[in-house]
């Protein structure tokens, strides 16, 4: 990883990656350049807090039928009067709504589908800790009129462009489009998104695991296994004390292993066995997992690589391991042991 001291744009940097490996197309740019828009103004938003009278919740349900907070409903709002009348998409999903949002006729239609949480760890916001956007981009397959639900149900491995925001101290947005994982700064005085990290790897070895253990009675055997043995410490058989992280927002967890390493995971568990997870595949664990392979890390549901599930429906949940690739492939083997 190294630290930019030339200020290079984020329009800059997109123009020089298809100048280098052909893979942002000036289409595709144009979304990502909107979707960084649309979280400029999200992240004035959630700066503004109470001041701008958007603390508390909207008393409504999303379709996961949990209850949305004002600044969810806004957010998701704004991704999608930003993204509808550029061209550049056919239809776009949200974790909170229903089902897929279609261009309105009076737009035209592009080649890309996207995917996003428009507002991820909204429980933190009434305490004013680190919360963000998430999204997905992925090809619309050939021949396609009028986009279905069908048409998004794409295994990981098909997305072009992967990233999220955090709304914290600084406002950060991290992005891959398939050759590495770089972030940029949001400087609030210019308006503009600046390269700032570039090539980031996450380190293959850890000491710092993110799991909610208030579950532990809950977990299947190979996470009880695992956390276990990291719980064990020095005297255990891994024979190094570990440090336990968690904010329960997806983005500062995922943020803070790309840039220091460590292992995030959200397991299925026994309260609800016919669940396989919490987690949403396609607006949280794809995204997540295109940045983190892109940064040499790894990310599993626990037997398998998350990518190359094959999705079955819009709001699939998911168990996910994800973070630095040695603590990530251990645990995934556990899971292919049992």
């Amino acid at each position: 990883m190294t630290t930019n001291t030339k200020r290079i744009s984020l329009t800059q940097f997109l123009v020089e990656e298809q100048r280098l490996h052909n893979t942002v197309s000036a289409e595709l740019r144009l979304l990502i350049e909107v979707v960084a828009r649309a979280c400029k103004t999200i992240s004035h938003a959630v700066g503004k807090g109470a001041l701008g009278e958007v603390m508390g919740s909207a008393g409504s349900e999303n379709v996961q039928g949990e209850v949305q907070k004002k600044l969810d409903v806004i957010s998701n709002e704004i991704l999608l009067e930003a993204n509808e009348w550029g061209g550049h998409l056919a239809a776009m999903a949200s974790e909170e709504m229903e089902t897929i949002h279609l261009i309105p006729n009076r737009y035209p239609k592009g080649e890309y589908l996207m995917l996003f949480d428009p507002l991820d760890g909204s429980s933190n916001i009434d305490v004013n800790v680190s919360i963000g956007t998430i999204f997905s981009v992925l090809k619309a397959p050939e021949g396609m009129a009028s986009p279905t639900e069908q048409d998004f149900l794409q295994p990981g491995t098909h997305q072009v462009a992967a990233g999220y925001a955090v709304y914290g101290p600084q406002t950060v947005l991290v992005l891959t489009t398939g050759n590495g994982v770089n972030c940029f700064t949001l400087d609030r005085e210019m308006g503009s998104w600046v390269l700032t990290q570039q090539n980031i790897q996450i380190p293959a070895d850890t000491r710092e695991y993110a799991i909610n253990a208030s579950n532990a009675r809950h977990w299947y055997e190979p996470v009880q296994r695992y956390i276990g043995e990291l719980l064990e410490g020095k005297a255990g058989p891994r024979g190094v004390d570990f440090n336990t992280r968690w904010i329960a927002s997806m983005v500062a967890d995922v943020h803070r292993i790309l840039n220091r390493g460590g292992i995030f995971m959200y397991p299925a568990d026994a309260r609800e066995p016919d669940k396989p997870g919490k987690l949403r595949l396609m607006y949280e664990a794809n995204p997540m997992a295109f940045i983190v392979e892109q940064a040499g890390g790894a990310a599993t549901n626990g037997p398998q690589r998350i990518m190359e599930i094959q999705p079955t429906a819009l709001h699939q949940r998911v168990a996910v391991f994800l973070g630095s690739k040695n603590e990530v492939e251990r645990v995934t083997g556990y899971h292919q042991e049992a």
